[in-house]
């Protein structure tokens, strides 16, 4: 969570406002800000960007939408999101806008194995600004904002330790110059060719700013690179450090030489200056040897600052060789983000890949669930057709056998009973008793007949479950006997 500094402040003292508490914590609210949509999900250009830790794709980019109706009333859409959102524990419809109360739950996303609760669990409340403002998350430009100053600080700096090297020998000595002009210059006199001599503070031997000129003495002292040394240190820790530590003793003790051959020069001047104010016509033999002596002050001076001159070049050759040296670093940076933008969306695939097969394994669970239970369902329905086809069985043996007229051998047809008991059809009795009066199966006389009603209804019920052939030939009986 950023520091409160960096998010909205437009509550004032005792003003309320919405905003959704996260359950169980005093940190990462999410405050619904009047006339403004609220936008939730992992991706960018979203109000709050939540990234969760345990699951990245539990939310999805643009996951919820919030907004108040005309009537001022806050309102959530689910977004078409793919683990879903749920208000007071019911999962809305995508694309669908619920009205929310103070009080009510919401919940993005679901749940993960072994866990109770969601990671993203809200509730809506309403409360004084100051118990509000500390508690609020970040917005997602926010955010980016305070990542794009660091990147930008960190670019600037780098740009500037390039364009610090890159402007090249002529323009370092010229500035160098004149920083040793202000600092170091020795100053002639107004007197007679007397020249001063320099103070003792600008002989130091760390030399990071200053360098000597050779206007007295006529030879041209060449300029200290003071800010090839500075860069030179600021990119020291990017490059080699033993080799740009030699380089730079080097040029210290140098440039102290050089301070010093200045310094014995600009004395024996003073001293030859003296020695021929005082004695115009006096011994020139001491005067030839001052001379010769300043000569060779002179030529040492000389070979000094030709060495200082070689110690430059090999110090703008480091520091050539360490700016490309930090190019090189700084591409390989940028290639290793590269590799971890890279590894990270591997890595999201990986957990989309998991989370397919986890789905693939619990829909082939389900198939084979269903599977089995349709395999159960026709082995039940094989066992109820072959009872059907055993009662029907068992059926056609008792019309058969115990329902058919003797006389006709058909099913029963307006049955009718004698005296003795015995069935037949009333038709096939009627033709019998033209020829005798008896029973036809235990030759007793006939003398009543009764219609057998139950006998009938039974048999045209049980013909009704039979084959169409046998319902057809029923029929067909019925209307050639009326």
């Amino acid at each position: 969570m950023g520091d409160p500094g960096s998010l909205v402040t437009e509550g004032g003292a005792g003003e309320r406002s919405w905003c959704l508490r996260r359950v169980g914590m005093n940190a990462e609210w999410l405050l619904l800000e009047d006339g403004n949509e609220v936008t939730v999900g992992r991706g960018f250009g979203v109000t709050y960007q939540l990234v969760s830790k345990i699951c990245p794709l539990m939310i999805s980019r643009n996951h919820c939408i919030l907004k108040q109706n005309a009537e001022g009333q806050w309102t959530i859409m689910d977004n078409k999101s793919l683990n879903g959102v749920w208000l007071n524990r019911e999962r809305l419809e995508p694309l669908k806008v619920y009205s929310i109360h103070k009080g009510d739950h919401i919940q993005l996303g679901v749940p993960l194995e072994n866990k109770e609760n969601a990671e993203y669990e809200y509730e809506v409340t309403e409360e004084d600004w100051e118990r509000i403002y500390p508690c609020l998350s970040p917005k997602s430009d926010q955010m980016m904002e305070k990542n794009k100053g660091l990147r930008t600080k960190r670019k600037y700096n780098l740009d500037e330790l390039e364009g610090s090297g890159a402007e090249g020998p002529s323009n370092l000595k010229s500035k160098i110059s004149k920083l040793s002009c202000e600092l170091g210059q020795p100053v002639k006199s107004h007197g007679k060719g007397e020249v001063a001599s320099p103070p003792p503070e600008y002989l130091d031997t760390k030399l990071t700013s200053f360098e000597p000129s050779g206007k007295t003495t006529g030879a041209h002292v060449n300029p200290g690179p003071a800010k090839v040394i500075e860069l030179h240190r600021k990119k020291k820790k990017a490059s080699n450090p033993s080799a740009s530590q030699s380089n730079l003793e080097l040029f210290k003790i140098t440039m102290s030489r050089i301070l010093m051959l200045k310094t014995q020069m600009q004395e024996k001047q003073v001293a030859v200056l003296n020695v021929k104010k005082q004695t115009k016509k006096g011994s020139s033999k001491k005067i030839v040897k001052m001379e010769r002596e300043l000569q060779d002050l002179q030529s040492q001076l000389c070979a000094e600052q030709a060495q200082q001159q070689a110690r430059v070049d090999q110090l703008e050759k480091t520091i050539q060789e360490e700016q490309q040296h930090l190019q090189g670093l700084e591409k390989e940076e940028g290639e290793e983000d590269l590799k971890q933008q890279l590894a990270q969306a591997l890595q999201e695939y990986r957990t989309l890949m998991e989370e397919l097969n986890r789905s693939k394994k619990n829909f082939e669970a389900i198939i084979q669930a269903k599977d089995k239970e349709l395999e159960q369902t026709k082995e039940e329905k094989e066992k109820v057709q072959a009872q059907k086809e055993e009662v029907l069985s068992h059926m056609n043996d008792v019309l058969e056998n115990e329902l058919q007229c003797i006389i006709c051998s058909e099913y029963f047809v307006e049955a009718v009973t004698l005296n003795c008991a015995h069935s037949f059809c009333s038709y096939c009795i009627n033709e019998w008793m033209k020829r005798k009066v008896e029973c036809p199966i235990c030759r007793k006389d006939i003398k009543s007949k009764t219609r057998s009603l139950v006998l009938d209804n039974c048999i045209s019920k049980m013909v009704d479950n039979l084959n169409s052939e046998v319902k057809e030939r029923r029929v067909v009986l019925i209307r050639e006997r009326k």
